[in-house]
């Protein structure tokens, strides 16, 4: 089975490495990281350099496709990614994304009318792109189609589809393998949960997202 992970200029590093760790260590697997061009590129931190081994021309058929998001997402948005999504999906097994990566699939029209999650702040855009956003949910499967919200949820997605692909025995062994038991210091990871005055200055700010095209810097 080929998993096939896009990398791309100001990717989110745990978007794409975080799903990897999960479904790239199953039996079977073959993992390639695909781009615009083979080659090093840089994660949205700025400091962590990730490596494509195939540019997309090189790829034309994948059974797990996972597209991550990131601040580089918005330069994403049509183009070589959106079109190699396209082709790519019509054979895939799985078509998977994290976090805004969900808005690259919305471009390519393989989410019309259909629900699934992203980043928080990032579901007006989806719903403008034709797509249900289901607000409040981590990991949603609608068909073929999996999405999973912010960042670190790119991992519960991987594990529900390691759950998929080799049923529940198979995935808590995958879970236990990372490791994968999260007690977080805070529960402030959703605006369910954080502090009213975290909230409000995440929306503020929005310093941290840059999918909006009018925002050509950090805030």
């Amino acid at each position: 089975m080929r998993l096939a992970v896009v990398l791309f200029e100001g990717v989110t590093a745990l978007d794409a490495i975080g799903p990897y760790e999960v479904l790239g260590s199953l039996p079977g697997v073959e993992t390639v990281f695909v781009g615009e061009r083979a080659g090093p590129v840089r994660a949205s931190a700025g400091g962590v350099g990730l490596v494509v081994d195939a540019a997309f021309g090189e790829v034309d058929a994948a059974d797990l496709v996972v597209v991550p998001g990131g601040p580089g997402q918005a330069q994403q948005m049509g183009g070589a990614l959106v079109e190699w999504v396209r082709q790519v999906d019509a054979g895939s097994r799985w078509t998977a994304s994290v976090c805004t990566g969900s808005l690259i699939l919305a471009a390519s029209g393989v989410l019309a009318g259909r629900r699934a999650a992203t980043h928080w702040l990032a579901g007006g855009e989806l719903e403008r792109l034709g797509v249900v956003h289901a607000a409040g949910e981590r990991v949603v499967f609608d068909g073929k189609y999996v999405t999973a919200a912010g960042v670190s949820a790119g991992i519960d997605m991987g594990l529900a589809l390691a759950g998929e692909l080799m049923g529940d025995f198979g995935a808590q062994m995958a879970q236990l393998a990372l490791e994968y038991d999260p007690a977080p210091p805070f529960d402030a990871g959703s605006p369910e949960k954080a502090p009213p005055e975290v909230v409000g200055l995440a929306r503020e700010s929005r310093s941290f997202l840059l999918w909006e095209r009018d925002r050509p810097d950090w805030a």
